[in-house]
């Protein structure tokens, strides 16, 4: 099974990773109604059944119900997992105290006395400053409760600040978890990803397959109104599929070539940027598919036309 380790010296994960925030969240996803826990918990077993047993959370998908699920599903099978979870910079967090108390939540909820990786959600800095927050979770890398520390959606500068607030307490700056894609390419020229790399801080690529444009499941010729969030998102528009013809006519190409989805394709060509993939999976039809963009790579002449055919994609 192909692995990456978290940032410089972080724990060895594997090179694609699962999102949960659509287990138990109702608002977004629908949770309870298209699906629901038999699946999930299918979608959990299958996972660790392909050999994929790093799983990304947060405390408020599904107000706290994505947590609870996994670590029910942990300790109801006796199987373990490396947990991320995030904290979130809600108003009423303005002391290190809060820090503390939200992760000791989460970990109530997980079952566990530890996660591999405690994440910042959103670069809020209106009530608590970065250097506070910072300070905090470096004193729960020492305590032991968190194995790494990383934040999420944080723009070059926001990874650099933090960066050196955490090194000064010898702790390093683990992740920055962040919309990456195929048809979001915006982190290689906004300065995220090379920040990153001289950082020494892995990027976790969420949205990894464009909400799912890349799957093959939206087409011009076959072509349904869409549901949901995405029935008011242009890109799922007729007009927005035209747009990405040339791109899924590549990767088609390169899926028969390989045998495999225009999904596993897309996951591949992320991972070959060393990234870290998140897609999600509800079921275990899905958890299976995402597991096939491992165990082969893409040619470097291959990777190189899907970085020239998205080059659109790139602002």
């Amino acid at each position: 099974m192909q692995t990456i380790t978290l940032g410089q010296d972080g724990p060895t994960v594997t090179a694609l990773g699962i999102g949960t925030w659509a287990w138990g969240d109702k608002l977004f996803w629908s949770y309870g109604s298209d699906y629901g826990v038999a699946q999930v918990k299918e979608a959990f077993e299958a996972t660790l059944d392909s050999g994929i047993s790093f799983f990304d959370t947060a405390e408020i998908y599904g107000l706290g119900e994505s947590e609870t699920l996994l670590g029910r599903f942990m300790k109801e099978q006796g199987r373990s997992a490396q947990i991320a979870t995030k904290y979130f910079p809600v108003p009423w967090r303005f002391t290190d105290q809060s820090v503390s108390d939200a992760l000791t939540e989460s970990l109530k909820r997980l079952q566990v006395e530890q996660v591999a990786l405690y994440q910042v959600h959103m670069p809020f800095s209106f009530f608590m400053s970065q250097e506070t927050l910072m300070n905090a979770l470096a004193d729960e890398v020492k305590r032991g409760r968190i194995a790494t520390v990383g934040v999420s959606n944080y723009s070059a500068q926001q990874m650099r600040e933090a960066h050196g607030y955490l090194a000064a307490r010898g702790v390093p700056l683990a992740v920055n978890q962040v919309p990456y894609s195929l048809l979001g390419r915006k982190i290689e020229i906004n300065g995220i990803l090379d920040t990153a790399r001289e950082l020494g801080v892995t990027i976790l690529a969420y949205s990894p397959l464009a909400q799912g444009l890349l799957t093959g499941k939206y087409t011009l010729e076959k072509y349904i109104e869409p549901t949901g969030a995405r029935r008011i998102d242009p890109r799922f528009s007729k007009s927005g599929l035209e747009k990405i013809a040339l791109v899924m006519k590549v990767l088609h190409q390169l899926g028969e070539k390989y045998d495999r989805t225009p999904a596993q394709v897309s996951l591949n060509w992320l991972i070959a940027q060393g990234v870290v993939p998140i897609p999600g999976a509800k079921t275990a039809q899905q958890a299976i598919q995402n597991s096939g963009a491992l165990g082969w790579s893409l040619a470097q002449e291959e990777v190189a036309q899907l970085e020239q055919v998205t080059r659109p994609w790139l602002n």
